[in-house]
């Protein structure tokens, strides 16, 4: 029996914009904060940098908020949260990431993203986990995305909407992390569709044509925080090496252990990171 979705993003002739104004209405009635200077995604093994940031104001589950579901994938959890910096600065710390493979639309996919430009930030941090092309490097590394090459084939741009991205993952911003870190390397990252791990030939395709990171997630998010007006800085953790560069079948379950590993060490990273934005 076919069911109707409630999601307000699900209808076509609905604004994505007008959506996220209402989620960042909701988000600001929810925590007591009534805007947000920085938003931060956090993606497999970097949940832990929410405790390092500074004094939680608030947690509120995801789907309270317009547009928002729970996430589908264990290693996300499904809360939005706004911590206070020491400096005073309000970060939006959002646990909830709809992947494209969930077959929701794009809409749905940026929709944290334009939800967070609404509540007022101006900076937008994507992580993710993901696998590594370049051989040098090993399980638990994180690495700064440098760009990204889209390979979905999709967009959440809609209509006749040009978006220069040029320097899309800031250079600004990935010398402040160096200034944090530096020994942090960088690539290009490619976003596959998923939700299957690429196979080895598509992982030579992606470092022929200039990849050095393979996920599933991130690029369709970085445009629309392009879109938006925000500055973007991304990070990927390295939970394992490509299929063909690594010798050994890959498993979601060997992603969620390197992330566990990882996870003080590059947290702290990223928090001292953010206290320097």
């Amino acid at each position: 029996m076919a069911t109707t979705s409630t999601n307000p993003l699900d209808d076509p002739a609905a604004d994505p914009f007008e959506i996220a104004r209402r989620a960042a209405g909701d988000i600001a009635r929810l925590t007591g904060v009534e805007q947000h200077d920085i938003a931060l995604t956090l993606g497999s093994g970097w949940g832990k940098a929410a405790e390092l940031i500074g004094e939680t104001i608030a947690t509120i589950p995801a789907a309270e908020v317009t547009g928002f579901s729970k996430p589908a994938l264990e290693g996300h959890v499904g809360t939005l949260r706004s911590v206070r910096t020491p400096d005073g600065k309000n970060v939006l710390v959002i646990g909830a990431r709809t992947h494209y493979y969930e077959g929701h639309g794009v809409r749905r996919v940026v929709h944290s993203v334009r939800t967070a430009a609404a509540t007022g930030a101006r900076t937008m941090v994507l992580t993710n986990g993901a696998g590594g092309i370049k051989a040098q490097w090993t399980p638990g590394q994180p690495v700064l995305i440098s760009d990204h090459i889209n390979l979905t084939a999709d967009s959440p741009l809609e209509g006749a909407t040009f978006v220069d991205l040029t320097d899309l993952y800031s250079s600004r911003l990935r010398d402040l992390a160096r200034t944090i870190d530096p020994s942090l390397d960088e690539g290009v990252y490619c976003q596959f569709r998923g939700p299957h791990y690429e196979t080895p030939a598509e992982v030579q395709m992606a470092k022929t044509i200039g990849g050095h990171i393979v996920g599933m997630s991130t690029a369709l998010e970085a445009i629309a925080a392009r879109e938006a007006g925000l500055e973007v800085l991304g990070f990927s953790l390295i939970t394992n090496l490509a299929a063909g560069i690594q010798t050994t079948p890959l498993s979601h379950a060997e992603v969620i252990e390197a992330g566990r590993e990882a996870e003080p060490v590059i947290s702290a990273l990223l928090a001292r990171v953010i206290g320097a934005l």
